[in-house]
């Protein structure tokens, strides 16, 4: 790869292995309780009803999002079957999309080379590559808003003719039809906002004339409307839950004890920028530069990551994977500063690179001493080849560009931290394995099924296993837990028992007429059952939970 001009031969060659790569790992781990176990479920469940209107999860009505990540989900096993990487391929062809659509973008709005380094910038930045392997609705969220705001980009720059103007614009109208379907109103309004404060900023009043809005609506409406409408009339108690409790009180409100410190998302951000922590702080000075032309979009893309990484820090309820749509952005602002910024900046990412690459080596040999309970010993020693792997791929890739940056081969160097860290990432999630089986329970799989027959009851007693209801085919019959089943329960409370002691009778009833039962069960349930001379025969057990049966 020459810095006079990129191959083309390299690039279709790295976009091939990235593409190979980032689908063929997707069946290499577990599916990890809560979030892929109850997506996986969920999808599982819709396909062996033929319900693609209302959602549920082991069998209760779940209404907290839209449904377009189960109906991909349930869509990829009625095509290739159930199994680990049927439930992550939505996912893992969303980040495809997004590193796709990204570049695409960063060519034709600002140069091909930018498109490139951006390309490869969220193709290997930490948190894109990591979420493209988790069946999640973050990633299915950000795919569509990145379809949002490239299409918005590709529309409004000076360069557009009207029919790619207009073409460009009902994309982004699709694309955010599609995000309120992925994860509900932030899919319109948060770019919607984006819009409104790079106009103030701007002044660029005529942007609205531009932007399509009759034709727009329509399109959105025909796209994110139906499925709304439909699980209404069917449930009518869906639409108060959905968009009053699920969106103000979730934002406003703590109850679901998911706050965290104010600046959580600016490490998460750092983090997730990894490995192209060097250069953020001036590719961010670069999107606020002035820009040639009428249309801004460094200044736009800048706007998108400040607005929704504040809306997020202002939110009651934080968790990591709310912050990944501004990776695209930042993408595209870190390719234009590769291009356009100081070498000095470069060569400080490809030396954070090493030294985190060098870091994770020489901590390596001491992950044992970390404290742990006696039963992760083993899963500890099995993680250490995987991190040692991981820290040689950031050594190597941060070294690689390290030395070609002082030879002035800036591509081979982005190319070398693109590789770097992408390869560290995936292997480091490998490595997550052994945690992701026990944290699955996939180990005890064997010995319950060994005890179920197609009429043997099967029971969750003060807990629910997220994964292990999707590994074993079929749903459970809840007993004394509510969580997230709570507003699902109250509509159809026949779903489960809501007593320890109405199910004690009834578990006890059926031994002493040799109707066989089976029970998934939290610890300390079983030890109060033991105590109380409850009839059981423990099947399986770990730290986590038990698997009992009454005969």
């Amino acid at each position: 790869m020459s810095d006079a001009r990129p191959s083309r031969a390299w690039v279709w060659a790295l976009l091939a292995a990235f593409t190979l790569v980032s689908l063929y790992v997707l069946g290499l781990r577990t599916l990890v309780p809560p979030d892929e176990g109850r997506y996986a479920e969920m999808a599982r469940e819709m396909f062996a009803s033929g319900d693609w209107v209302t959602t549920r999860l082991n069998g209760i009505k779940y209404f907290e999002k839209p449904p377009l990540q189960t109906w991909m989900n349930a869509l990829s096993f009625a095509a290739f079957g159930l199994g680990d990487w049927q439930a992550r391929l939505w996912t893992g062809l969303c980040g495809i999309l997004g590193v796709v659509l990204t570049g695409y973008t960063g060519i034709k709005v600002f140069g091909e080379r930018t498109g490139l380094y951006a390309a490869m910038v969220l193709g290997s930045c930490f948190f894109w590559a990591a979420c493209s392997q988790i069946d999640s609705l973050d990633m299915s969220l950000s795919a569509m808003m990145t379809v949002s705001l490239a299409a918005l980009l590709l529309a409004q720059r000076d360069r557009a003719s009207a029919t790619e103007r207009r073409n460009w614009m009902l994309v982004c109208w699709a694309g955010m039809a599609l995000a309120v379907l992925a994860k509900g109103l932030i899919g319109i309004v948060l770019p919607g906002a984006v819009l409104v404060i790079y106009t103030l900023l701007t002044r660029d009043w005529k942007l609205w004339t531009r932007l399509h809005l009759g034709q727009g609506l329509l399109l959105f409406f025909a796209i994110a409307a139906p499925w709304f409408v439909l699980v209404g009339l069917r449930n009518p108690e869906q639409p108060h839950f959905f968009f009053i409790h699920e969106h103000f009180e979730r934002f406003l409100l703590k109850e679901h004890h998911r706050e965290q410190p104010w600046y959580t998302f600016f490490v998460l951000t750092a983090i997730g920028m990894l490995p192209w922590l060097g250069v953020l702080p001036g590719a961010l000075r670069h999107g606020a530069a002035r820009e040639a032309g009428t249309f801004r979009p460094r200044l736009m893309l800048l706007v998108w990551f400040v607005f929704i990484l504040l809306f997020f820090t202002k939110s009651n309820s934080k968790l990591p994977g709310y912050i990944l749509p501004v990776f695209p952005a930042l993408a595209l602002l870190t390719g234009s500063y590769l291009e356009h910024g100081s070498r000095a900046a470069r060569q400080a990412t490809a030396g954070i690179t090493a030294l985190i690459g060098a870091a994770l080596l020489a901590a390596t040999p001491f992950v044992t001493r970390l404290p742990h309970q006696p039963s992760e010993e083993v899963l500890l020693q099995a993680s250490q080849p995987w991190m040692l792997a991981a820290g040689f791929a950031a050594l190597v890739g941060g070294g690689a560009a390290f030395l070609w940056g002082r030879q002035l081969r800036r591509d081979l160097a982005v190319v070398a931290l693109a590789i770097g860290g992408f390869a560290a990432t995936e292997l480091m999630l490998a490595g997550f394995e052994p945690y992701g089986r026990q944290r699955a329970a996939t180990p005890m799989l064997p010995l319950i099924q060994a005890e179920l027959k197609a009429d043997t009851k099967l029971y969750s007693v003060r807990i629910y296993e997220q994964s292990l209801t999707f590994y074993l085919r079929r749903t459970v019959t809840l007993v004394d837990y509510w969580d997230e089943f709570s507003f699902g329960l109250k509509q159809e409370p026949q779903r489960s028992i809501p007593t320890m002691q109405e199910w004690i009778a009834l578990w006890t009833r059926d031994a002493r007429a040799g109707v066989k039962s089976v029970a998934i069960i939290a610890p300390e349930a079983l030890r109060s059952l033991q105590a109380q001379g409850v009839p059981l025969r423990v099947v399986a057990q770990d730290a986590r939970r038990a698997v009992i049966a009454n005969l």
